[in-house]
Formats: C-alpha cells, structure tokens, sequence
C-alpha cells in the first residue's frame, strides 16, 4: 500500500479532495496576507514561513503524502486554485495597487509558460523573452492605435508577430548548440532594443501609447462600478490575467500529455537518440520556439494594454533574465512553480520597499536559502514514468 495512505488519519484519507480544498485555501490565504500586509514585519514572517513549509513538505511523510495526493487530483486542484484566484479579485476588487500586482505576476506567469516550454520541455534557450514580450506590446499599440481590428484579433496578431519573428531566430539558433545559441538570443534581445530606441516612427524611446483593452464592447479602462459596488479598473485586467494564464496552461499541459509532449521531451533529453528514432530536431525545436513565443507575445500585448505604454526600457537583457529566474525559481517544466516564483520575484521586492537598504539583501537571502535546500526549484517537475502508462494500456 503506498505510503499516501498510511500517513495521513482514516478521515483524511477517504476525502482526498477535502485535503486538496484546505491546502489550496491556505495559500491563497497566504498569498491574500502577503499582497494586503504593509507591515515589514509581517511580510518578513511569511517569508519565513514559507521556507519553513518547503522544508517540512520536503523533510516529513505528511509532506510527501500531500504532494502525492495533489498530483493524483492535479486536475481537481487546478479548479479550486481558479476559484481561489478569482476570489482574490472579488476580495481586492477596490484595490488598485494590490490588482496591479495580482495582474502583473499573471501576465508574466503566462509568458513564462511559454518559456518553459521552449526551455524545460524542448531545451531551446531563449535570453530573448523580454524582446518578445515588448514585441507584443508594440504590436498591441501599433494596431490598436492604427486599425479597427477587434482587441482579441489584436492580441492574436501580437502573438502571431512575436512568434513570426521568433522563427527568423530560430534559423541561426538551430546552428548552434548550448552557449553559443543562448548567444544568437542574447543578440537578437539587444537587436531589438536598440531597434526600438531609435525608430522614429516606433516612439524612439518614449515609446509608444497603448489603448486600453476592450472585449465585446466592454472598456476595461472604463470599469468603475458593478451596480452600487465601487471597482478599481484593474478589476477586469486581473480576471483576464487569471483567465490568459489558466488558457496557457491547459495549452501547455495538453502538449505535454500527448505524444507531442513526448517528442519534445526525446528532443530536450538526447538529440541524437531522438533523431535514430525518426524524430525531427529541427521541427520540433521550431514547434516549441513558435508557440512559447506566440504566448509571450500575447502576455506581453495585454500587459501594454494594462499599462497604457511600451517604451524599449522593457526589451533589455535585464527583463530577459527575470523572466529565466521565474521558471529556474519555479522549477524547470512546472507550470504552477511559474505563480510561486513569480509572486517571490515581482511582489517581494516591492513589498520590501519600506526597508530599502535590506530588501534586496532580504530577497537574495530567500532565492539562495530556496535554491540550497530545492536545487530544482520551488515546485520541480515530476519525470514523465512511460512505463506506468504503458502498464495501463496493457491492462486495458
């Protein structure tokens, strides 16, 4: 009998799911507390205690045994960890900076799925995610600002341009292996910047205005109130935020449970072997960079859009290695460890602000203790077992 069902009381055990709602409705509490506290004290205690609840996750047999028992209910946990988002923006709903942030750490979780998978799941190193990310926003303004197309045509076409432009990439990447193709994205990331920088007709370096985003006649600029209930006008962009991460997702794990998901993971693990086995490097390479880009784009459209503007100070190499430390911090391939990773990397360090001499220190202290005692991140992905599917297609 596996250890899930002997560490946890007869209760417990025979409401699995029960367990799954209180431990997600504990961390989005926690999560709750954190964007709320402006006490310095108080964010430095759930520092504390979140390091103290990946060691006990990873250190006792009820640790391990909650792991297992959300893995097996991954699809169920999922669906409260929605609810437990969107019940967020209802709790925040008038909170202007709090819904800034909550929309903010969703938008760059979105894209960096589309990283993990160029990186985690095919191996295709992209230093360049910044420069998409800003391709979507350029792309947002340009035809928002100049055509009549529909907001989600426009944000289509910002992944559509974005993905496009990560192909003419790919080309020279294909051609390279390890540090030398980080060194094609690095080039293209700068490429970029300095394009944008001094194009005239792009903004120069004041960048551009972006139009705000309008879905079926709805201006999300424009929410104030729902009836007598007063709104911050982010209160739409956090839902839509939510909403993008929870497509990307269901994208992405999708890709990663089909047989696509399979070649990706030969191609990411051993070139040589893949290609004796039928496989082609070069397309599958160009999948993933295609349609992680393609989603960075798309994120990085709705974030201009949230903001009003897109200047090049978005495109360097310095919003590139964010976007890298998220999903190494979250765990290579994990697309939750996107969210965790992303709340300690954007949220903490403005929290912190009241402490400017030791915030930084603080945050280095927290990515280093996470990296020593989880080397693979907060949330690393669990290896792809073939055999077990394989042993359930036999028995079927």
């Amino acid at each position: 009998m596996p250890s899930t069902e002997t560490a946890w009381p007869p209760l417990v055990r025979r409401f699995p799911r029960l367990v799954i709602v209180g431990v997600v409705g504990l961390v989005f509490a926690a999560l709750a507390f954190l964007l709320h506290a402006e006490n310095q004290i108080s964010v430095v205690a759930v520092l504390v205690s979140f390091v103290a609840l990946i060691g006990v996750v990873d250190g006792t047999a009820i640790g391990r045994d909650l792991t297992a028992t959300c893995r097996r209910h991954a699809g169920f946990g999922n669906g409260v960890a929605l609810i437990g988002a969107l019940a967020l923006v209802v709790l925040f709903r008038d909170d202007h900076y709090t819904l800034l942030m909550m929309t903010t750490v969703a938008l760059y979780a979105a894209a960096c799925i589309g990283l993990n998978l160029q990186l985690a799941f095919a191996g295709v190193v992209n230093f360049a995610g910044a420069a998409f990310f800003a391709i979507g926003s350029y792309t947002a303004a340009i035809l928002g600002n100049h055509t009549a197309l529909p907001h989600l045509l426009v944000l289509a076409g910002c992944g559509i341009v974005a993905g496009v432009l990560g192909l003419c990439v790919l080309l020279p990447v294909l051609r390279t292996r390890g540090h030398y193709a980080a060194l094609v994205t690095i080039a293209f990331g700068l490429l970029i910047r300095t394009f944008l920088e001094v194009n005239d007709l792009l903004g120069g370096p004041q960048g551009l205005k972006v139009p705000g985003l309008d879905l079926f006649g709805l201006q999300f600029n424009n929410v104030r109130e729902i009836g007598p209930i007063d709104l911050s006008f982010y209160v739409p962009y956090a839902v839509f935020g939510i909403l993008l991460f929870a497509g990307a997702f269901v994208l992405v794990r999708l890709i990663e449970n089909s047989w696509i998901g399979i070649s990706l993971d030969a191609v990411r693990a051993d070139e040589v072997a893949a290609s004796v086995f039928g496989l082609s490097i070069a397309y599958w390479k160009a999948f993933a960079f295609l349609v992680g880009n393609m989603l960075i784009g798309v994120a990085g459209g709705a974030y201009g859009m949230m903001n009003g503007f897109i200047n090049p100070n978005g495109a360097g190499l310095g919003d590139s290695l964010i976007l890298l430390s998220i999903i190494v911090l979250g765990g290579l391939g994990n697309l939750w460890g996107t969210i965790g990773a992303a709340v300690v990397i954007l949220v903490l360090p403005e929290k912190l602000q009241a402490i400017q001499e030791y915030r930084l220190l603080i945050f280095a202290i927290l990515v280093m203790l996470i990296l020593r005692f989880r080397p693979s991140g907060i949330m690393p992905r669990s290896l792809r077992m073939l055999s077990r599917v394989l042993s359930r297609g036999e028995r079927a």
